[in-house]
């Protein structure tokens, strides 16, 4: 017997409405291999509407005066706390995540990262007005920037949303947003939650696949395009936004180096350095997947981490005892399971290297250990459970083979040595350099990286700017 499955729709202009003429695709949950829902597959029509409704609403939503705005943004995140089971419900199917995890890692900081930039919303201030030519008086305004076109990826469906319409809606931006075509359920139910509390017009969710993405990004309405994904991805989107000089954010790929010295504590590290590399499969361009340990140390370490690995467990989202889910998508699972098949002969996987079941799309938390610099696993991203090992011999090659990829946005340090430690975090060329801990992010703290991996900040106050334009404004004191 077949079940019907879900119809998922766009929201434009303050109301749900089908693709245009009609086209969807199923959505699959990742836990199961089944589809669940179907969602729209929108095209130009779906896109012409949404811009123009953001454009439309852009007027009044940037003339509010900001106490209002943080009001509207303050009840957002009380109705993400009311209806967080409803949204855990639906971003568990989109991706097969831990239940439990869902609930206690990503709905607090999703919540407290809303309220974060409803304060930011008030503080829109541009430098003091001042005499810096003889009667004459300047000041700078900060202004929102106009309609957003932003681009949501699959590994964290809600919080990456909210990482973009929070700054944007604070600013006075009114938003597009598409979810990925994998996981688009929960940024539906967003939509719902949020166009009960703002205007029509100002958040508007259109789903579909790339062609829609690379049809918003070359829409002449947006005065921004911003994405979270793949370095192909964000390449395609700043080039198509260059025909018309929109501005473009890109938060894109990682390879983060994780250096382990002599003095570390062992344990303490191996305990950190898995959970880090391991959680959400290890989907997170963060993610602690590049271990590079003193070559006094590795061995240990790498007993230790490969005992780790095998004590730590995958499996389905109500099962309390897991750390992590499947891979997001058969592709995903193509892709990892690939980097292991492809590996050269003096590499050594140490644990896991291998699906999980049959049923979704699993993969075992792995290890590989005997790596060389130029090999594909260690310039590439996985984006997988999978941590790979190499042996330094000291700082200095630590740093260069650290900095030896193409990708800039994170990294960690793990020492007891004070100085060392702040050597390391001048030498790293990443955009985040932790200390004896991986992957902890705080609203206050700006997150993005360099080089291929993109430009532009999320969190913090350098991530509510990039969503503003600075006007300066000059007045004769001779009237």
């Amino acid at each position: 017997m077949s079940t019907e499955l879900r119809r998922l729709r766009n929201y434009i202009d303050g109301e749900f409405r089908d693709a245009a003429d009609g086209r969807t695709t199923e959505v699959v949950n990742p836990a199961t291999g089944e589809a669940y829902a179907t969602a729209p597959l929108s095209g130009q029509a779906d896109v012409d509407a949404a811009m123009a409704a953001a454009a439309a609403a852009f007027p009044a939503w940037r003339d509010l005066v900001p106490a209002e705005r943080q009001k509207a943004l303050l009840k957002i995140a009380d109705a993400f706390e009311e209806r967080a089971e409803e949204l855990i419900a639906a971003e568990v199917e989109n991706t097969g995540k831990p239940i439990g995890l869902t609930r206690s890692e990503e709905i607090p900081p999703m919540v407290d990262q809303i309220r974060f930039f409803a304060g930011a919303a008030r503080m829109l201030e541009g430098r003091g007005a001042g005499e810096y030519m003889e009667g004459l008086t300047s000041f700078v305004r900060r202004e929102p920037i106009g309609v957003c076109a932003q681009v949501a990826p699959w590994n964290y469906p809600m919080m990456m949303a909210v990482w973009k319409f929070a700054p944007a809606l604070a600013a006075g931006n009114t938003v597009v947003l598409k979810p990925s075509d994998t996981t688009p359920a929960s940024t539906a139910l967003m939509a719902d939650i949020i166009g009960s509390i703002v205007p029509k017009g100002v958040f508007n969710v259109v789903c579909g696949d790339r062609d829609t993405g690379r049809l918003m990004v070359e829409h002449e309405t947006p005065a921004m395009a911003s994405i979270t994904g793949s370095v192909r991805a964000g390449m395609s989107v700043a080039e198509s936004a260059s025909k018309d000089l929109k501005r473009v954010h890109l938060e894109l790929g990682g390879k983060a180096p994780v250096v382990v010295f002599e003095d570390t504590d062992i344990p303490k590290a191996v305990a950190g350095i898995s959970e880090a590399g391991y959680f959400n499969a290890g989907q997170d361009c963060t993610a602690a997947t590049r271990v590079l340990v003193h070559e006094s140390v590795h061995d240990e370490f790498v007993s230790a981490l490969a005992k780790a690995a095998s004590e730590i467990k995958t499996g389905q989202p109500d099962d309390e005892d897991v750390l992590y889910g499947p891979l997001n998508n058969p592709n995903q699972l193509k892709q990892v399971s690939g980097f292991i098949e492809r590996l050269p002969a003096h590499a050594k996987v140490e644990a896991g290297g291998h699906r999980v079941g049959d049923k979704g799309y699993f993969y075992a938390p792995t290890v590989v250990s005997g790596l060389k610099q130029d090999d594909e696993i260690i310039q590439q991203e996985v984006f997988g459970p999978v941590i790979t090992v190499q042996s330094f011999r000291d700082e200095d090659q630590a740093v260069e083979w650290a900095n030896g990829v193409e990708y800039a946005l994170a990294s960690s340090v793990w020492t007891k040595d004070h100085g060392r430690a702040m050597r390391m975090s001048k030498r790293l060329d990443f955009g985040c350099v932790w200390i004896n801990t991986h992957i902890p992010l705080v609203a206050e703290m700006p997150h993005g990286g360099f080089k291929k991996s993109g430009y532009g900040k999320d969190l913090s106050g350098y991530g509510f700017e990039d969503y503003t334009r600075i006007k300066h404004v000059m007045t004769s004191l001779d009237m």
